[in-house]
């Protein structure tokens, strides 16, 4: 392991949307202090910083819902189960995403008997 024991969700979606948050969080501070467009300057870079984590999680920079293996705790993991979109995530539904992880469901074979579509038989 990489020295800690928990999945601490660090991904690129989450600490990009962090740091665009506390660029748009110190704009509307600026606002509220006397300049009137840094609050809508930090409204505008808080939307983007929520739209950048959406599209960034979509595009499989983000984590699951819930704990993940141990081998997929790393900053650069990518979640390739993203794409068909994962249970019990909003952002997934709202981008109209299935709500079960995108798996390869194979189907039961069907039965094959001994003599189908044997005339003789």
């Amino acid at each position: 392991m990489s020295g800690h024991q928990y999945d601490e969700g660090h991904t690129v979606a989450g600490w990009s949307g962090t740091a665009v948050t506390a660029v748009g969080s110190a704009l509307a501070g600026v606002g509220v202090c006397g300049w009137t467009p840094g609050l809508w300057l930090g409204g505008a870079v808080l939307l983007g910083a929520a739209v950048l984590t959406w599209v960034l999680h979509l595009a499989g920079w983000g984590k699951t819902p819930g704990p993940r293996p141990a081998a997929a705790w790393g900053f650069w993991t990518r979640d390739h189960s993203a794409r068909g979109g994962h249970a019990d995530c909003l952002g997934c539904r709202l981008a109209g995403r299935g709500r079960t992880p995108a798996a390869v469901k194979v189907r039961a074979a069907e039965p094959v008997t001994a003599n189908a579509g044997d005339p003789a038989s």
